[in-house]
């Protein structure tokens, strides 16, 4: 089981917003370090907590973590010191060769625990209270915003439902973030006017916010906007959802030229400069052998 400590870590990476994939390991083959309910938390730039195994699982872990973190999904990752195994993806599982363990097998499972999506709502009307308490009901951090107030810069969405007051700078503040959906409450003819007097770009703002569905209470009004940030965010109608993740996307990936795994290039990985050209390593074994003989390893 987790430790109090990691247990803590995560919730504070929880309250925080930010992304981390907690391992587990499910099942073990001996000879092996790690026992089941052994945890480990990943970090997109790789840093990890905890334990479920030696060096080489750690690495295979980071790896595979950091991937997860991209694409906000969870797997069950197996890993397997059976020669030339390699890596294979089936429906939920991850199978990897690392010819560096003791000889055992690992099945970990990797969950990745993504902030749920910001939407930050100005307005203290009856459709803004709506949208506040639909959008915590269906499981996005909403928060009510004052005006002036700064949007965050992970915001998935501003909507703006103050009906005439203060939007100027409620739009302008939810454009200079970026945020990923803007809505404007308004008909469509004054939605336009607002715009226009403003110069903003209307491909940017939605209004009248929300798919139209017939809504004429606030409560529908509010269905009719999370509709639309949902088809947005996944792609089906407008502008796509950015990703939860940008670092964990950022990472490239080098292969150990002692053991061919792949491994995560992160500002932590294991290094060695040789010839003008840096390797990386999944551990210190395998690195200590490229270093004891650099002539077998080392691309010429």
């Amino acid at each position: 089981m987790p430790s109090r400590e990691l247990l803590a870590q995560a919730d504070s990476l929880r309250a925080a917003r930010k992304p981390f994939v907690l391992a587990t390991v499910v099942r073990v083959q001996r000879p092996t370090s790690a026992k089941p309910g052994d945890c480990a938390l990943v970090l997109p730039d790789g840093t990890m907590s905890g334990f479920v195994g030696g060096s080489c699982a750690e690495s295979t872990v980071r790896r595979q973590g950091i991937r997860l973190l991209g694409t906000g999904r969870s797997t069950l990752l197996r890993i397997t010191a059976e020669a030339g195994t390699r890596e294979r993806v089936e429906e939920g599982v991850v199978t990897v060769g690392n010819p560096c363990l003791s000889g055992g097998t690992l099945e970990i499972f990797l969950e990745a625990q993504l902030p749920p999506a910001l939407v930050v709502v100005f307005g203290d009307a009856p459709v803004a209270r709506a949208l506040v308490s639909l959008g915590r009901a269906i499981g996005y951090d909403v928060r009510a915003a004052v005006p002036g107030e700064a949007v965050p810069p992970d915001a998935a969405a501003v909507i703006v439902a103050s009906h005439g007051r203060d939007e100027e700078p409620a739009l302008r503040a939810a454009l200079a973030a970026d945020a990923g959906y803007v809505g404007l409450i308004a008909s469509r003819r004054r939605g336009a006017a607002v715009l226009s007097a403003l110069e903003l770009d209307p491909g940017r703002v939605r209004t009248p916010a929300g798919l139209d569905i017939g809504a004429g209470t606030p409560e529908e009004i509010a269905v009719s906007v999370y509709a639309e940030l949902i088809a947005s965010r996944r792609g089906t109608g407008g502008t796509a959802a950015r990703p939860a993740v940008q670092e964990a996307a950022g990472h490239p990936e080098a292969v150990d030229p002692v053991c061919g795994m792949s491994v995560a290039v992160t500002p932590g990985a294991l290094r060695l400069a040789h010839g003008g050209r840096e390797y990386h390593f999944c551990g210190p074994g395998c690195r200590q052998a490229f270093s004891d003989d650099p002539a077998r390893y080392a691309d010429e």
